[in-house]
């Protein structure tokens, strides 16, 4: 979502500004490139070396750097930005950009930028509701400034109220719906499966498989980067997920995932089931650990829920349901059976047969199927390309 975007973060003397060093590293690890400029006071509450290692690049304070000398071109970083967001801002930052104050670097990096501005106000209660703060919010949201409006909740002169900054997480979120305004999938919700799913055998023991997720994820994070609002539902992985925006619900049981993907389908726009489900379950599985016994031990199975079947069989005209095929012979003639008996609109193919292929690499190589008979083979490349290339697929067909 924010890869390659150019945020200039602007942290001003408020004792918030302790939470800021978290803001960087969530936009840092969404992929934006982050410049922090801290005003003279802000360099008291957090300091640059914290902020240069976690935005990764030079913290700037003045006008020219202390040690070289060399002048830092308040007008190129202005131009340089694609957003500036200035969190905490203080009541005397907000007078500043309201009346055009340039007496130190943030303002004048303000003054020169041509892109959006983001502030999150941060000061006390009263400072807050004063009638010359409400006038500055006034006159710098008729500019065109978004803000980020605080937060009840205990201050720092001891008062509870409004006049709290935001958390950064809530303002990463307003930061990523800026930026997702004009992607394809916005206002768009999508369901992804991921991993593998554990059958109970007894309290330790369990019938599982080598799936690890990566796929699954690599779309929920696909889908998130094109403005969709994600909600993955995992079984028993590894992983985390990239966007913080991507809600995650874990399962380990087939039944767990079958009750997950039944409460939540009904309101998806677009499901891509990529879950390596059990066809089969323990029947009687033992809530102790069993003992090893000298003679042949038996296991009694039954079928689990078909969850592509139910969706298919559910499916309304605007949604748009994808499945996976992980074969090993018949590959395509399996995989379209699989189709058209559970009612898809695509099913993605992979064959343990392709080296580089199917469950534990960080490749794939597929084929995608569409209910049209179209085949769509391609190459071996990267979980995160192949998942590319199914989205856009996707998106290909639903415009």
């Amino acid at each position: 979502m924010l890869k390659g975007k150019k945020i200039i973060v602007g942290i001003t003397g408020s004792i918030a500004a302790y939470k800021t060093p978290w803001l960087v590293r969530l936009l840092v690890k969404e992929g934006a490139e982050v410049r922090v400029i801290l005003s003279r006071d802000a360099a008291g509450f957090v300091t640059p070396l914290t902020l240069s290692t976690v935005s990764k690049n030079p913290v700037h304070t003045e006008f020219s750097n202390p040690d070289t000398g060399e002048w830092v071109n308040h007008v190129a970083l202005g131009l340089w930005a694609d957003l500036v967001v200035i969190a905490p801002v203080t009541a005397q930052t907000l007078a500043k950009m309201a009346h055009g104050f340039s007496d130190n670097l943030l303002m004048a990096v303000y003054l020169s930028a041509r892109c959006p501005v983001l502030v999150a106000p941060a000061m006390d209660l009263d400072m807050w509701k004063h009638p010359a703060t409400l006038a500055n919010m006034e006159l710098i949201q008729a500019r065109g400034v978004k803000v980020q409006w605080p937060a009840q909740g205990e201050l720092a002169s001891g008062l509870s109220g409004e006049g709290r900054m935001e958390e950064p997480e809530t303002i990463f979120k307003s930061i990523r719906d800026f930026f997702d305004r004009d992607l394809p999938l916005k206002n768009k919700k999508v369901l992804v499966t991921a991993g593998p799913t554990y059958e109970k055998i007894d309290a330790v023991r369990f019938i599982g498989n080598r799936s690890s997720g990566k796929m699954g994820f690599a779309l929920a994070d696909e889908f998130a980067s094109q403005g969709a609002e994600v909600t993955l539902i995992a079984g028993p992985v590894h992983l985390d997920r990239r966007n913080l925006s991507i809600h995650r619900i874990d399962v380990e049981s087939a039944e767990e995932m079958f009750v997950q993907c039944l409460q939540v389908f009904e309101s998806m726009d677009i499901v891509v089931m990529c879950a390596a489900v059990a066809d089969y379950t323990a029947l009687n599985p033992s809530g102790k650990k069993l003992k090893k016994e000298n003679k042949a031990f038996e296991i009694s199975l039954t079928p689990t829920r078909d969850i592509l079947a139910a969706m298919g069989s559910s499916k309304k005209p605007h949604q748009y349901l994808a499945g996976f095929a992980l074969e090993t012979d018949n590959e395509e003639g399996n995989a379209k059976a699989k189709l058209t008996k559970k009612n898809l609109d695509l099913i993605v193919l992979n064959s343990l047969n392709d080296e580089g292929a199917g469950f534990g690499y960080g490749t794939n190589k597929i084929t995608i199927i569409d209910k049209d008979g179209t085949e769509t083979p391609y190459d071996l490349m990267s979980k995160e390309a192949t998942a590319k290339n199914i989205v856009h697929y996707i998106l290909r067909k639903l415009t």
